[in-house]
């Protein structure tokens, strides 16, 4: 307590004892009815002449103070209160009220056609994000296949990066889409078991896949079926039944057993779980080749490869170009898009031995709008540069595959790309199953298509020692003889000449070239021959 403090309380105490202990005066009449806090003797502080305290509100100040018990030392606590020379001092406070709110006008009716509904975007069919749900499933059973850098780049004046999904266990891209279908069965149409019906990539990853799976399955085959591709698909596990003598007659067995003992009949469709199978080869061409420019890959079965890729790689970089290849023996999808509705059946005549794992399908309605959407190009190549492809990737890349697998490689030899030249290309290589026989025979044509092979027939004198000199000539020239005939009795005008038929095979166009004018100026008589 400070010493102004200590002074009041000592002039409150004696004021107050003195009154106390004085004799108290006689009440006056009017003083009689007054309350006892407007008494004289109850009020505190020093006395103010000619103020009464019988009028007035009671207020807490110099004028008609209230009664206060509270220690002075202790009015500092409840605010703006100060002593000030033994009295109180007041601090009006003003209380200022917050901004006016302003209320808004009611909201004006409308009527319900007045509004406008805005329709709410379709869901996608194949998304990206299922996709990656995919590539995460079957990780640990596919293969991730690499995408290296091709020989053949120089050659046409591009960075061409081959995707090898021929190295798959079943020699096609199409595991991907059968595994990741497969593992979204459910437990109780795994324990069934499936069942396919027809010779193609498709049925041999699903008979791989479903007994690696513990999935009980069975493949349906026709008569025709060639005994090597019966023992393929038994040495992946699968039950194998021959029926019938066309595809057709073992389909419909397939679908018959199917609904009698519960099994899932698969084919080739556009599901989205395939197609999200598929799709996981685009992201890892993104992630294998950077700063890629375009895509090319083959539109081949149900062109599930085609759309999944394609969604896959715009998801990442919408700049990058897409573009699908199909026969052009059976160019569906460029009819379609011509169209712009997917046709169902297409009357055309493609070579079945090479793309017979083509005709067969058909394009799906889903399948058509996401290749519309999502790839900018679509061309067709012939049978001629897909086998010269074939060739091509025999020389250069030391590895075989089927006309499906190298069409997109003919599209770039054929120069229907112009558009790609010095620019980073990936080109999907899907497949490489194909008998033996048809190999070889592939082989044969391509080298006569691409000018390695030549045949001619020349007349040479019934002498001793003629058919030796041109023997010799081809000899110097470094050329490959593949056969010789010699007709003696071939012609009857001439009795002392004879007729001789060769094929030779050259390194590449220009020792053809060459050799075709050098016997032509030795022999004028040579006439080369179609084969």
């Amino acid at each position: 307590m400070n010493f102004a403090a200590q002074l009041f309380y000592s002039s409150y105490l004696s004021e107050r004892l003195e009154r106390l202990y004085s004799p108290r005066p006689a009440l006056k009449d009017s003083e009689e009815n007054d309350p006892f806090w407007q008494r004289e003797e109850l009020h505190l502080g020093p006395k103010q002449s000619g103020v009464s305290y019988k009028c007035g509100p009671i207020c807490n100040g110099t004028t008609g103070r209230r009664l206060t018990l509270i220690e002075p030392e202790r009015l500092k606590d409840f605010g703006e209160e100060e002593l000030l020379n033994g009295d109180v001092k007041v601090h009006d406070t003003k209380v200022v009220g917050g901004p006016e709110i302003m209320l808004m006008d009611p909201p004006k009716t409308r009527r319900v056609s007045e509004f406008r509904i805005v329709p709410r975007p379709p869901a996608q069919y194949l998304r990206f994000e299922d996709i990656s749900a995919a590539a995460f499933r079957i990780q640990s059973g596919i293969q991730k296949t690499p995408c290296t850098y091709s020989r053949l780049s120089k050659q046409y004046g591009m960075e061409i990066y081959l995707k090898k999904e021929h190295l798959q266990y079943t020699g096609s891209v199409k595991e991907r889409g059968v595994l990741y279908l497969l593992t979204s069965l459910t437990q109780e149409q795994q324990r069934k078991g499936v069942i396919v019906a027809t010779d193609c990539n498709f049925s041999m990853a699903v008979a791989h896949h479903a007994v690696e799976l513990k999935i009980p399955v069975f493949v349906i085959m026709p008569s025709c079926c060639s005994s090597p591709r019966l023992r393929i698909y038994r040495d992946y596990g699968a039950m194998v039944i021959s029926y019938g003598s066309t595809s057709h007659d073992s389909r419909n067995h397939a679908r018959h057993l199917a609904k009698e003992n519960g099994y899932l009949y698969l084919e080739e469709d556009e599901s989205a779980v395939y197609l999200a199978g598929l799709g996981t080869v685009g992201m890892e061409i993104y992630e294998q080749v950077p700063k890629l420019d375009a895509v090319i890959v083959p539109a081949a079965g149900q062109y599930g490869l085609l759309a999944g890729t394609a969604a896959a790689i715009k998801h990442l970089n919408s700049q990058i170009l897409v573009i699908g290849i199909e026969p052009e023996g059976f160019p569906l999808l460029v009819q379609s898009l011509k169209t712009d509705s997917p046709i169902k059946d297409m009357q055309s005549n493609p070579n079945k031995k090479l793309y017979g794992d083509l005709v067969e399908r058909s394009l799906g309605v889903n399948t058509f709008q996401l290749t519309k959407k999502l790839v900018d190009k679509v061309i067709s190549v012939s049978e001629e540069d897909s086998l010269v492809a074939m060739l091509r990737l025999q020389e250069f890349e030391r590895f075989s595959v089927d006309t499906e697998g190298a069409m997109g490689l003919a599209a770039i030899l054929a120069g229907q790309l112009p558009e790609l030249r010095g620019k980073k290309v990936g080109v999907v290589v899907s497949s490489a199953n194909m008998e033996l026989e048809l190999v070889r025979q592939c082989v044969d044509r391509a080298l006569v298509l691409d000018d390695r092979v030549s045949k001619f027939s020349v007349q040479l004198g019934d002498w001793p020692g003629d058919m030796a000199k041109l023997l010799d000539v081809l000899s110097r020239e470094d050329v490959r003889l593949l056969d010789v005939c010699h007709r003696r009795h071939a012609d009857k005008s001439d009795l002392f000449k004879t007729k001789v038929e060769c094929v030779v095979e050259t390194r590449d166009k220009t020792q053809s070239s060459q050799l075709r004018k050098m016997l032509s100026e030795r022999y004028p008589s040579i006439c080369w021959l179609d084969r």
